[in-house]
This record gives C-alpha cells, structure tokens and sequence, in this order.
C-alpha cells in the first residue's frame, strides 16, 4: 500500500535543497559560531547569512532576527517577554479563543501571576472582528496577540487591520505566524507587526528550531539566561545545521509562494467538493476563501473523529483531528468550539492539510478512502441509524 501524507500542518519533510544547505553544518563546519578562531568565524558566515535570509523574507532587518528552538519558545518570549517588559504600564493583555495552546497556555500563566486577558471571540468562519478588539483595548492593555492564519481551520486573520488598530493605541502586536509562512505573504513593517513567532518545521525546515522578529526598538525582557548569544538576548549555543536549514527553507518558500499557493489551492478546493458530494451532512470548517492553501478541515456528523482517523491510517493516509500538540486529549477542539459547533460535532472532525508534494491524484484517492471509512463508520453508529 502507498502511503499519503496529509498532515502537513503538523509537520513537514525537509526537502533535498534544505538538507543539502545543512549537510556540511552536521559535518565539516562544525565550529561554534561565538569562538573567535578561524573555525568559529567560518561557522558565524552562514549563521547570519541564515539571519538575513528570515529577515528578507518578512521584510525586516536581519538585527531584528532572534533564533529560538522553535514556535511555542518565539511565542513564549514574545508574550512573557512584552508583559514583563511593559508590567509598569499595564497588565492587560487581549488575544482570541482560538490561539494556538503556545500562546492560551502563556496567556493564562501571566494570568496567574496578577495579569488580566480578555480572550476575543470569533465568528462561524473563525474570524475577529475588528470592532471586538477596539471594543477591548482598556487604558492598561499592554500587548494584542492574535495568530495569522490558525492552525486546524485555516482561517486567515486580518492581520493589518488588527495591527493598525494596535498602533493607534500605542500598543505592542505580536502574530503567531508559524502556520501563515510560506503561504501568506508578510512585511512586518506595512502590516505594523512588532513581534512575529515562526517555527522551522512547518516549511519544509527541521524540527527544533524557530525565529522570533523583535521591531527595532522593542523591549522584551528574556526568557533563556546564558551566554551572550543571539546579541545577549537569547543564551545557548545556536543550532547550526538547523539555522542554516530554515534559512534554505524560508527563502525557497518565499521564492515559491505564488506556484505553491496555485497548486494546494486547486487540491484543496477539489479535495472540499469531492467530500461535500460524496459524503452528506458534512460542513466545511473555516473560512471558504480566507483560509490557507492546503488545508481542509471537516466535521462529519454522526462518527467520532478518532474512528476517522484510524480508518484513514488502515486506507495509507495521514491526516489529524486538530492540532497535533492536543492529539491525546479527549476533549473537542477549542477552535471548533469557539466558532459555534457543538460537542458532538466537534468530535467527529478531520484535518487533512496538503503540500507540494501532494498531487491531484493523492486527492481524488483520499476523497474515495475517506468515502468508505464514513460509510463504514456510519453503518455501525446508532446516533446515524436513527435518522
């Protein structure tokens, strides 16, 4: 049997031209990067050529460029960061229902230390409205924190709307954009970002290793103690190989962006038509054309999502019920929740979220595959037998 990947949200493979960038970091050039010998500055070359590399793609500085280990650590530091940093101003902080746990979880830890957050709602679609934001900012909010693109239905968010009305207030704006790169195109300096969290992974770059973009002038207080790396802002050796990695990665997808976004956009919509034809009382989770390329999100009345899950890992293909930092939890999505789905439905979703390496035909074996799981799944449930 063929295996198909379709859970790309969750992670990516590294592809070749990224490995072939990292191979002699793992290798050859091995020096560290803050040493002052000759091998050390032959590794701290490619360590800000790596920097520039994230810099251009988010129409920043290169000095505006902290590497972390990855996403949930850029969104740590940039919200405990800005709120320690900003505590005498206020200790209010506003984000959405539908973050990702990275930011919800960091959000409810300040919380507990004497801060106060209002979580926005959202819409069907999974949007904010900007009118709730300006209705929420209080004369101690201190940091607005709302994702880019969310990572289980896809939605995109109006991020320069968001942010504008940010800096009217004179308020510190923070996207985690770990989900939007390489398919939404980003200038932190048009859009009014001042803090940007990124991850590796999720663009064909390896595991372990993510970015935080700090607008010149922004004070965070830091999160890792150490040595004096990342311009004494971060402490720890830097990952070489994987810098170098993510470097080659962000680069590629921001060359790439307008075919790529081409070619998922026609997979996806034709992977949404099969399902909705070919599989009744489904609904399309997300925003119809406000969402990113590749992903389909969809709640299938009647079975339990883990049941799908199983039937689509026997049928060869890998997809996910929501985000793969909550996998293990038997609770429904916080996400479908918070856009207006009951507990019932929530349950009985599926995430399948493509890439480059996908193809036309993947899609049209995945929509027959998921086709006989439901109705294998449905002709065992009681709740679909009584209506």
């Amino acid at each position: 049997m063929n295996r198909i990947y379709m859970d790309n949200a969750a992670t990516t493979r590294i592809t070749e031209p990224v490995l072939e960038a990292m191979m002699p970091y793992l290798t050859d050039v091995f020096g560290n990067p803050s040493s002052v010998h000759a091998f050390g500055r032959e590794a701290r070359k490619p360590l800000e050529q790596a920097r520039k590399q994230v810099a251009d793609a988010l129409g920043a500085q290169p000095n505006e460029i902290y590497f972390t280990g990855c996403g949930t650590e850029s969104d740590n530091w940039a919200i405990r960061g800005a709120a320690y940093a900003s505590a005498k101003k206020g200790k209010h902080i506003i984000t959405s229902q539908i973050e990702h746990h990275a930011v919800l979880h960091t959000v409810e830890q300040l919380e507990k230390e004497g801060f106060t957050a209002t979580y926005l709602p959202v819409d069907e679609f999974g949007l904010v409205n900007p009118d709730d934001l300006e209705k929420a900012i209080q004369p101690d909010t201190i940091l607005i924190t709302i994702m880019m693109a969310n990572n289980e239905i896809g939605t995109i968010q109006p991020i320069e709307q968001l942010a504008q009305i940010a800096k009217d207030h004179k308020i510190l704006f923070h996207t985690d954009a770990v989900q939007a790169i390489g398919s939404v195109k980003i200038d932190v300096k048009a859009m009014n970002i001042d803090l940007l969290s990124l991850s590796g992974h999720k663009f064909h770059a390896p595991k372990g290793v993510g970015a935080l973009y700090i607008r010149q002038g922004v004070k965070l207080q830091r999160l890792i103690y150490g040595g004096a790396q990342e311009r004494t802002q971060r402490g720890g050796t830097e990952n070489m190989a994987s810098i170098i990695g993510m470097g080659k990665a962000i680069e590629l997808a921001d060359q790439q962006m307008e075919q790529h976004n081409q070619k998922l956009c026609a997979m996806r919509d034709r992977m949404i038509e099969g399902i909705m034809e070919s599989i009744p009382e489904t609904r399309l989770n997300g925003h119809a054309t406000k969402r990113l390329p590749g992903n389909v999100n969809v709640s299938i009345r009647y079975i339990e999502g883990e049941g799908i899950l199983i039937g689509m890992d026997l049928e060869g293909i890998a997809a996910s019920s929501g985000s793969a930092c909550t996998s293990g939890s038997l609770d429904p999505s916080h996400v479908l929740l918070a856009i207006g789905l009951t507990h019932e439905i929530a349950h009985g979703s599926l995430r399948l979220t493509l890439s480059e390496d996908n193809t036309m035909e993947d899609v049209e074996i995945a929509i027959a595959a998921l086709t006989r799981v439901v109705t294998r799944l449905r002709s065992m449930s009681p709740l679909y037998n009584a209506n």
